[in-house]
């Protein structure tokens, strides 16, 4: 179980870093809903997502070896553990499933990282990524399922806290856990802690409702970074223990979020850094009246050709 100390210590350790992104308080008419609504602008972090916190928390938390580091991705993790190598004098090689899309392919160029583009999911990547590491002496950096990954992503929720006292909840985006199991162990019982995920990529929803981690199929509209087929075995305990409830949105409210994201407010989301917004606009999180409710924004890497008008 990650301690609170272990997430304070990756807080000092990354200070100098990462951005400490801001905070904003939404007027009560932006999106019709009875509760006070606060966004974590996540979005904003180098590399375009929360990853770099995790990133840079495992390499400087290492002895990296000439061959450097390696990570399999669906794009922003990759983009974030790329993003950290280069600025830390690294090399870092990174394999990525076929859905990846070409933007974020262009991030993991644009940050120098040998790149090859293998298998038809983040598993398959993962796999012949671990092959790879075996034969060079990279360091593997784990998407997910890394103790000093999971002790990043919860300097996010540490953050957030110093910034915004008194919230009741706080809503989160899970692909394989790491950003929710590091924000639980720092909120532990003082804030719910809502998961939100795609119908079609079920994964906590999935091991919770089994009281065991899970293989599920993925896919649809979030799938390059929502969509892990298992959670991480080190989030797990955490998120029985201290998460509330995992709700599950379809592509279409996904979308429709994205969209009044933009329309509202002008913030680009990719479609997984909108699901923890399209629970609440869409109903399936029902806040009660007056409620203050945290939102993570968690990745802004968009497919601008497709992007909803």
């Amino acid at each position: 179980m990650i301690s609170r100390t272990e997430i304070q210590d990756a807080a000092r350790r990354i200070a100098l870093h990462v951005r400490r992104t801001p905070v904003i308080a939404l007027e009560e008419e932006a999106f019709g809903i009875n509760a006070k609504i606060f966004f974590k602008l996540e979005s904003l972090q180098h590399a375009g997502s929360f990853k770099p916190r995790g990133a840079f928390n495992c390499i400087l938390s290492s002895t990296v070896p000439a061959a450097g580091v390696i990570a399999a991705s669906g794009g922003n993790h990759g983009a974030a553990v790329a993003y950290a190598a280069q600025k830390l004098s690294h090399h870092a090689e990174i394999f990525v499933p076929v859905i990846t899309p070409p933007n974020k392919l262009n991030r993991l160029r644009q940050y120098g990282a040998t790149i090859n583009v293998t298998g038809n999911n983040y598993s398959e990547a993962l796999a012949a990524s671990r092959e790879r590491a075996v034969q060079t002496g990279a360091i593997p950096i784990h998407a997910y399922d890394d103790p000093c990954v999971l002790a990043g992503q919860g300097t996010l929720a540490m953050e957030f806290e110093e910034q915004l006292r008194g919230l009741d909840s706080v809503l989160i985006a899970v692909g394989g856990g790491g950003l929710i199991g590091g924000a639980a162990a720092w909120y532990q019982d003082r804030v719910r802690v809502i998961g939100v995920e795609p119908e079609r990529a079920p994964t906590l929803h999935n091991a919770l409702s089994a009281g065991k981690v899970v293989e599920v199929e993925t896919g649809g509209v979030a799938a390059d970074s929502l969509g892990a087929r298992r959670a991480g075995e080190l989030m797990f305990p955490i998120a029985q223990k201290f998460i509330t409830q995992s709700l599950l949105v379809s592509d279409d409210q996904i979308i429709n979020a994205q969209k009044l994201l933009w329309q509202n407010l002008r913030l680009v989301a990719e479609p997984g850094g909108a699901t923890a917004l399209a629970a609440l606009i869409s109903g399936v999180y029902k806040p009660h009246a007056g409620e203050r409710v945290g939102v993570v924004l968690c990745g802004s890497n968009a497919e601008l050709s497709s992007f909803p008008a």
